[in-house]
């Protein structure tokens, strides 16, 4: 089967003419803007060894205003040495227009002064390209976003910091102290409803003084959870410098297994009696809300169990909550899971990000009480919703998959 390449690793970044600045990202003239490469931020790796295409487009990508190709050096940024040198190159001098239609720059004409025509973004946004393939697929390429002042748009001199930060949250608090970044995640940043900034992080740029709407990529794993929100507006004054902190986790696997296992012959070998007297105190439910009690012979209490598990139904909620309740208390006595694990519920939990997170202890614990407050839940009740809420948590649980994993798993974004 064949593989996506994997994502073109390192930075680029807009600078002037001294070559020596980072993320400098507000310009007062196109002829001012320069393109350089390698670490944008402490720890970030350059680009790999080679030349590359460079094209100029408005911040969508949508309309291509300067372009490397069709120029006597189609590849005009060059890296080499490990990364250690790279030819900082003038936009303007190393770009053509003379092949594009100049319909979507502002005013639909050409810039006869410079390689790459006028950006129609109202703002003055550009985004720049560089690439190892001149068709600048998601993954060969690295960009960057810049802005030249238009007439009245901004005040020369004035300038803020704004950085986006993204973290991975293991014990899903929504603050930044598990002591583990999170780079090469995607976000956007908009002024005016305008997309000003389309990069990854972690990153700096220098913009205008204002207010600024920030929002943190979607990967196309679903198996990414936010605990903090998903997008956020900074104000920043003249000289200041403002961080927007994203928190994410994913889900996985912790040891669960399903009331399959727990009904089968390999479950039942490790039931014991002691299982028995504890899923009776759970206050676990029938299809008819009536008590299910484990009062037999060991033997007897394996079978009735089989049957409990097996033909748990959701017509009565509390029913089948039971089940789901009996095989994970089954799977933490038998140190399958364990009863500290952090697990997302989707909205019916006592910790994290809109309270979407409980312990395993704690799951327990609430479904228990609540079949011993409500034990018939059928279309209707009140208490319906929550108890499916649990139930699903417990599911996907004994499922195996929604778990908070200790560190980042692996994260892609779309490539359109």
């Amino acid at each position: 089967m064949l593989r996506a390449a994997p994502p073109l690793p390192g930075a680029v970044f807009t600078t002037d003419s001294t070559c020596s600045g980072v993320d400098l990202n507000i310009y007062d003239d196109k002829h001012d803007v320069y393109l350089d490469g390698g670490p944008s931020h402490p720890g970030a790796a350059s680009l790999p060894d080679g030349e590359y295409y460079v094209q100029v487009t408005d911040p969508s990508g949508a309309c291509v205003l300067g372009t490397s190709i069709g120029m006597g050096d189609e590849k005009p940024f060059k890296v080499s040495n490990n990364g250690a040198t790279i030819a900082c190159i003038q936009l303007c001098a190393v770009l053509t227009h003379v092949s594009l239609d100049p319909a979507c720059a502002k005013d639909g004409a050409a810039d006869l002064n410079c390689g790459y025509n006028t950006t129609p973004n109202p703002g003055g946004e550009y985004k720049v390209w560089v690439s190892n393939e001149n068709t600048f697929t998601n993954n060969s390429t690295k960009t960057d976003n810049f802005k030249v002042r238009v007439p009245g748009g901004g005040n020369p001199g004035e300038t803020a910091t704004l950085c986006v930060n993204k973290f991975y949250d293991a014990n899903a608090n929504g603050l930044d102290d598990d002591g583990q970044p999170i780079n090469g995640w995607k976000y956007q940043v908009f002024a005016d409803d305008n997309l000003i900034i389309d990069a990854e992080t972690y990153h700096c740029s220098v913009v205008d003084p204002g207010t600024y709407h920030v929002i943190e990529g979607t990967p196309v794993e679903n198996t990414w959870v936010h605990t903090t929100p998903g997008h956020v507006d900074l104000t920043l004054a003249n000289g200041e410098t403002k961080t927007a902190d994203f928190g994410n986790l994913c889900l996985g696997a912790g040891g669960g297994l399903t009331l399959g296992f727990w009904s089968n012959k390999n479950g039942q070998a490790l039931e014991t009696a002691n299982d028995f007297t504890n899923l009776t105190n759970l206050c676990l439910r029938t299809a008819t809300g009536a008590d299910q009690n484990f009062t037999g012979t060991l033997a007897q209490n394996k079978t009735a169990l089989n049957s409990f598990l097996l033909n748990a139904n959701a017509t009565n909620m509390a029913n089948m909550l039971s089940a789901q309740l009996a095989a994970m208390y089954l799977n933490v006595a038998h140190n399958k899971v364990s009863g500290t694990a952090l697990v997302h519920t989707g909205g019916c939990g006592n910790t994290g990000f809109d309270g979407s997170f409980i312990t395993i202890t704690d799951l327990i614990g609430a479904a228990s009480t609540e079949l011993c407050l409500h034990p018939l839940t059928k279309s209707g009740s009140p208490f319906r919703a929550y108890q499916e809420c649990l139930k699903n948590a417990l599911d996907n649980a004994n499922n195996n998959i929604n778990f908070v994993q200790p560190t980042p798993c692996t994260f892609t974004f779309p490539t359109n």
